[in-house]
């Protein structure tokens, strides 16, 4: 009796020393602007592998494309004690409360694609340079002429970049006119067929060069479905990211290109540079660390696909 009175406590101590082990892991917190979008979802994905290795647990908090919430799910990983947080895509400027929160609990955060500033300790995926080879390679297709649908979103500083890029580059090109339209986050999709919709119909084809620029893949997906619905293929499709659905899109014919953004190598080189932050401490200095973007277009699209398989998984 005794025996088994001793074996019933020792199983009891196991069974509460395990999720106390557990609690003890380090806390990856992300904060993800669209965390089932496909750029996110590989993200995330690089940034669970590198923690994994780390011996680090992930936590993601989806803000739905909402600044507050953001601020909101920064502020609870640091109530949490997490180990560190990563701001998806929000822009330092508007998550200064999450940032004030994890100072205060001596949490580094770092952004992916919201830029150095406060106490951001790093960044990668900056949008601007995403968009340089898209939107010059739009602009000699066009002759620098014609009009141009740019769909676009101010919520997230890596799409504000990249329409700051594309104003800077059509600036020199006066005979192309722009106009722009801003999706929303949930609801890209929609938006951009819905804003393709109304813009075809003051842009019929055979009058002048017609493209249609989206400062990521999704909402000029979208504007795909309205082109194929009424039978239009005298219009010009750009993305940026090289999601699945873009690739496939330029394989078939559909998109014209789109910039690939290596977003799992981001987010595990993102992780393994945490880890080397907090190493540093107090000693760490603000840097960007950026992956180079790769143009694909109809004649690369095939190879780049044997090159990156993951990248239409």
């Amino acid at each position: 009796m005794r025996q088994t009175l001793a074996f019933c406590v020792l199983g009891a101590a196991m069974t509460l020393a395990v999720p106390a082990a557990m609690a003890e892991k380090p806390l990856v917190g992300i904060v993800s602007i669209a965390a089932t979008e496909a750029n996110n979802v590989r993200y995330i994905k690089g940034a669970e592998a590198a923690a994994a290795e780390l011996g680090w647990e992930v936590s993601v908090i989806d803000a739905a494309g909402n600044a507050d919430q953001a601020n909101a799910g920064i502020q609870n990983f640091a109530q949490r004690g997490a180990h560190v947080i990563i701001d998806m895509v929000f822009p330092y400027s508007s998550i200064g409360a999450g940032l004030d929160a994890a100072k205060s609990a001596g949490i580094p955060v770092v952004t992916w694609g919201g830029g150095l500033g406060g106490t951001v300790a790093a960044t990668n995926g900056s949008g601007g340079p995403m968009a340089v080879p898209v939107v010059e390679m739009m602009v000699k297709e066009m002759g620098g002429k014609g009009s141009v649908l740019a769909l676009t979103y101010h919520t997230g500083e890596v799409c504000r970049n990249r329409e700051l890029v594309m104003d800077e580059i059509l600036a020199k090109y006066p005979d192309i006119e722009v106009t722009k339209n801003e999706v929303r986050i949930p609801g890209y999709f929609e938006d951009g067929a819905q804003y393709a919709n109304a813009w075809l119909t003051s842009h019929p084809a055979g009058d002048e060069p017609l493209a249609i620029w989206g400062c990521w893949d999704d909402p000029a997906i979208g504007a795909i479905g309205s082109l194929r619905s009424q039978g239009r293929d005298d219009v010009k499709v750009y993305g940026i990211n090289g999601n699945a659905q873009a690739l496939e899109n330029i394989r078939n014919g559909h998109m014209t290109a789109t910039a690939w953004q290596d977003s799992y190598t981001e987010g595990y080189n993102m992780v393994k540079m945490l880890d080397e932050i907090k190493k540093a401490g107090d000693s760490w200095q603000p840097k960007a660390a950026e992956v180079p973007a790769v143009l694909v277009t109809k004649d690369s699209v095939d190879q780049f696909i044997k090159d990156h398989p993951e990248a239409i998984q």
